[in-house]
């Protein structure tokens, strides 16, 4: 018996029927985002200033997601084991990572980088910034930026300057000092800033530019003397310290910024979510003032504004780098 019109119209309509019905237990079944607790990827070892960024804002992202998150730490070749952990991701929004400006830095310094910046990762936002400031030890002559300026030019080669190592953001603040200053001196790298600073406050180099929050007690107990903050702004943790730039090196400025991310790829809505989220937390006040008595000034922003800070300071930090001659070695 051959099959009528209308037995074709009633298995048409029966067979829609049930790819709806499975369409909706599909999407049924998948959780809402999220569902899980979420990973965030610390590059580097625990207690430096990316750690504590992690640390602080971590819980209340979280909050704001409705999840929880762990932090994991991954350090390794000046961060970018971290960071290629997260470009290597599923990109599912559960694991996320979080950098300093050392992800503009880097590509620069590192000839063979294990991942592509721009390609290989998704902007998620800016989380927050810091200073450094310019610190000399108490045996070095110069009581301002300008005597320190016309110190170093008048003795080239005789002064040196600490850094927590080759690539990272006190060497870079440095060398960024030494292009727009003019100001000819050696670097002389440490593994850490703890190191650098001890040998800076005992005369083995002569300054050094480490991150405010750990500087200050030393400049308040005397043993530092801080010459100028490298922000566009004076800092609430030492008001009384100006910038480099008011104190006579204009045209100079360093911040030290944090930026979370996720792997490329990550969908829209997902990283959407997670924005919303982060500028929510960094909104919230007791995080925000937790964030200014270690010297991070909260920073929220819009995903496309993340993207176009790290894009631009690629390019700036790779003209420095390349004219310079500035290596990670």
């Amino acid at each position: 018996m051959r099959p009528t019109p209308s037995h074709f119209s009633w298995s048409r309509r029966a067979a829609l029927a049930a790819a709806v019905a499975l369409a909706g237990l599909s999407a049924h079944a998948q959780p809402a985002y999220p569902a899980k607790p979420i990973k965030l990827v610390v590059p580097y070892a625990p207690g430096g200033s990316v750690d504590i960024a992690a640390r602080l804002m971590s819980e209340e992202w979280a909050k704001a997601l409705g999840t929880t998150m762990y932090i994991e730490n991954k350090g390794g070749a000046g961060g970018n084991i971290g960071v290629d952990q997260v470009a290597k991701a599923a990109a599912d929004g559960y694991t996320v990572g979080i950098q300093s400006v050392s992800l503009a830095i880097n590509p620069s310094l590192t000839a063979r980088m294990p991942y592509d910046t721009l390609k290989d990762l998704a902007p998620i936002g800016m989380v927050a910034s810091s200073q450094h400031v310019l610190v000399v030890g108490n045996a070095v002559p110069a009581r301002n930026v300008k005597e320190l300026v016309a110190l170093l030019r008048a003795n080239p080669g005789k002064y040196s300057y600490g850094s927590a190592g080759a690539g990272s953001t006190f060497h870079m603040s440095a060398e960024l000092f030494k292009a727009v200053a003019d100001a000819p001196v050696t670097h002389i790298p440490y593994r850490g800033g703890g190191p650098a600073l001890l040998d800076t406050m005992s005369g083995q180099v002569a300054l050094s530019f480490p991150v405010l929050a750990a500087a200050k007690p030393h400049v308040q107990g005397g043993k530092l003397r801080a010459l100028g903050v490298t922000g566009a702004q004076r800092s609430a943790l030492l008001p009384d310290v100006p910038t480099i730039a008011e104190a006579g090196v204009p045209g100079y400025q360093f911040e030290t910024w944090f930026m979370v991310f996720a792997p490329a790829g990550t969908p829209a809505p997902v990283l959407e979510q997670l924005n919303a989220a982060l500028n929510k937390a960094l909104a919230h006040p007791p995080l925000k003032e937790r964030m200014a008595r270690e010297g991070f000034d909260a920073v929220p922003s819009t995903a496309g504004a993340a993207k176009q800070r790290l894009q631009q300071e690629l390019g700036q930090w790779a003209e420095l780098i390349k004219t310079r001659g500035i290596t990670g070695e």
